[in-house]
């Protein structure tokens, strides 16, 4: 039993990983452009970003569960093409937490963005720089304590996915079983002290990460005043 615990505390752990090390890329460019642009499909973008947050996970997942079945175009396409099935496997998970996960990347470092000077970026450029030299050596570093926010945010949120978890990867031990869809079965066979071991694990884990976001951010803010 303590060795399936750990397996799957450990599956949860990589998935969050992977999930949030995937986004970090994705949300810096996303929230980059999203702050800066001036386009009519903004609203557009934003809202599709922002999908997830309204969205029920069994909405999403269903949807998701759709697009990679070999049954669908799409899934039958990536099977006979590249092998690959992502239904009810850890790839399938990882691509379902990346688009599920994506607004709590996103969000915290376009606000981030927005919330610098102009004076930033024209003083990059009448120095020389180039406009990655300028998001890279001057933008990014002002902004730390957003990607901090975002990366443990979504790392948090990945953990504790249920819905779209369980939709498109199911339950396989050691493959898609987390830690949420191991508490909802020790629950269902009424085995109360393991789904109190998970949940706790999570709720210690969640309350550590966020605090230890909070007395970081605090830490830079007070430098920054200095």
């Amino acid at each position: 039993m303590e060795e399936t615990f750990f397996q799957t505390m450990g599956l949860t752990f990589k998935l969050a990983g992977i999930t949030t090390l995937i986004l970090l890329p994705i949300g810096i460019a996303l929230g980059y452009y999203l702050s800066q642009t001036t386009s009519k499909l903004k609203p557009i973008i934003e809202a599709l970003v922002s999908m997830p947050l309204v969205l029920p996970p069994s909405v999403l997942g269903f949807y998701l569960l759709l697009a990679f079945s070999p049954k669908n175009i799409f899934g039958e396409w990536l099977e006979s093409t590249f092998d690959v099935r992502l239904v009810f496997s850890f790839e399938g998970l990882i691509i379902a937490s990346v688009i599920f996960s994506l607004p709590f990347m996103v969000h915290p470092i376009q606000s981030g963005f927005n919330g610098l000077s102009k004076s930033l970026k024209e003083a990059s450029y009448t120095l020389g720089k180039s406009k990655l030299q300028t998001i890279w050596y001057v933008l990014l570093p002002n902004i730390k304590s957003s990607i901090l926010t975002a990366s443990v945010i979504t790392f948090a949120h990945t953990i504790g996915e249920f819905g779209v978890v369980l939709m498109i990867g199911g339950n396989i031990a050691g493959e898609t079983k987390v830690a949420s869809i191991a508490i909802y079965d020790e629950v269902e066979s009424l085995n109360y002290s393991l789904a109190n071991q998970y949940a706790f694990t999570l709720f210690i884990i969640s309350f550590a990460i966020l605090l230890f976001v909070y007395v970081v951010n605090k830490k830079m803010v007070s430098s920054e005043l200095r």
